[in-house]
């Protein structure tokens, strides 16, 4: 059999996303232009919204955004990061207080999940666009409350889905649209947290189902999305399972929280968080205004997600997806095929500690009478090259052309978390759940 190899170059890539093409199109009209900086505030400053969506925006966009406030329910928090993103803006702890005062044109929303459709909605009714981390909200009232406030107001949201952006990913989406492998019939997604990332959930805030919707909803709303995404369709019916049988009360020790944790020298899992400083500033500085302990222990009795999930996922085009997520993995990554009528394409992706120590992702596409090709694309940093362009999409380029379709809104945000609610639901009730049950969303075969 026959082996082809190609390679996808940062600048193929960069070609085919439209947005680099934009860039070099309105370079000129931008950089002349004297426009003032669009106002952004931020509500939620842990360590996503201090680093992803604080410091690097403002590294690379500082030119045409300023922030104009921070809020968090922690005041020792917000003022550390207003530190140290060295800004001269005012910080709140009255959410409602600094969108009057300071009145932004975007709002970025990085709480806790389980809050965001709050901040979403009131950002919207008090004038800014939304700018806000997936999942989009943990509940479908909560999503429904989203759609009506966004229809009502006039303003966006947008949700920001990095993965789409990733080379690696694109790349996928790319052959099958062009129709290699024939009409997509059934999908395998099986994705694996490693004993470092995967035990990190357990350790903060996203162990309590009431806070984060479990990792149905946290985190494979990023799988979700790149699922609908590269189908080109919407979830119409999931079945699910899901159990906890490795973290929480399944621990034979456990404490508070790993600093004074007695059991330090014999358990797997302590994590030294003294050992950054970062993380001691932010929080462990700032535990005495809410309690919070980011280094919690992964086996406290607390723990009510699940951390193993299975879920059988029908599309409205009659697609199959069979989906998984292991929490307590060897190594970080994910296995993926599309089965198609004309042949299969197949990835296994490591994304941490990778075996083989490749500085590339391989896809294999094999079409049932010609044999296989072998893909290869560059890694990037990131979530696998994504964090950057997906900002320039937003922040340099809003109105660059998305061939790719690769921007996401409030209907992008709430197919994905309605296929974790509907899993959630399933596992909990042991029946199959219906997506067009749960809001006003009606699943389509083609993706609007």
């Amino acid at each position: 059999m026959m082996q082809k190899e190609t390679e996808l170059t940062r600048r193929a890539f960069l070609q085919t996303t439209g947005v680099a093409v934009a860039g070099a199109v309105l370079a000129g009209p931008l950089a002349a232009a004297s426009s003032p900086k669009t106002r952004l505030a931020m509500v939620g400053t842990g360590s996503r919204g201090a680093g992803m969506w604080g410091r690097d925006v403002l590294k690379a966009y500082g030119d045409i955004v300023e922030f104009v406030g921070l809020c968090d329910l922690n005041p020792g928090r917000v003022a550390t990061v207003k530190q140290g993103l060295g800004l001269g803006c005012p910080t709140f702890t009255d959410f409602e207080k600094m969108m009057r005062e300071v009145k932004p044109d975007t709002l970025i929303v990085t709480t806790v999940d389980a809050t965001h459709h709050e901040f979403i909605i009131k950002g919207m009714e008090m004038g800014a666009n939304i700018i806000t981390e997936k999942p989009m909200t943990t509940d479908e009232q909560k999503c429904q409350a989203i759609l009506e406030a966004e229809r009502r107001t006039g303003k966006k949201v947008t949700v920001t889905f990095n993965y789409r952006y990733s080379p690696h990913r694109q790349k996928i989406y790319e052959i099958l649209r062009r129709g290699d492998i024939g009409k997509v019939t059934s999908v395998d997604f099986h994705w694996y947290l490693d004993i470092q990332h995967g035990a990190d959930y357990f350790r903060r805030w996203h162990r309590l189902r009431e806070k984060g919707g479990t990792l149905l909803v946290h985190k494979s709303t990023h799988h979700f999305d790149l699922l609908n995404w590269w189908l080109e369709s919407e979830p119409a019916e999931v079945y699910a399972q899901g159990a906890l049988e490795f973290y929480g009360k399944n621990g034979a020790v456990r404490s508070t929280n790993c600093r004074p944790c007695p059991h330090k020298n014999e358990c797997n899992f302590y994590w030294d968080m003294t050992q950054s400083k970062e993380m001691m500033a932010l929080y462990a500085a700032n535990e005495a205004h809410d309690g919070y302990l980011r280094d919690g222990c992964v086996f406290a009795e607390d723990v009510n997600i699940y951390d193993k999930m299975g879920a059988q996922i029908r599309y409205a085009n009659g697609v199959q997806v069979s989906y998984s997520l292991t929490t307590y993995s060897p190594y970080e990554g994910y296995r993926l095929a599309f089965n198609g009528t004309k042949g299969r394409l197949e990835t296994w992706v490591q994304e941490r500690q990778a075996v083989d120590q490749r500085d590339h992702d391989e896809l294999m596409l094999w079409t049932n009478f010609g044999g296989l090709q072998t893909i290869k694309i560059p890694q990037s940093d990131g979530h696998g090259g994504g964090d950057e362009r997906l900002k320039d999409k937003i922040f340099r380029y809003p109105g660059a052309p998305d061939p790719l379709r690769q921007s996401a809104g409030t209907r992008d945000g709430a197919m994905s978390i309605l296929v974790g609610i509907a899993a959630r639901k399933s596992a909990e009730t042991g029946q199959p759940i219906k997506i067009g049950d749960l809001t006003e969303l009606k699943p389509l075969a083609v993706r609007p």
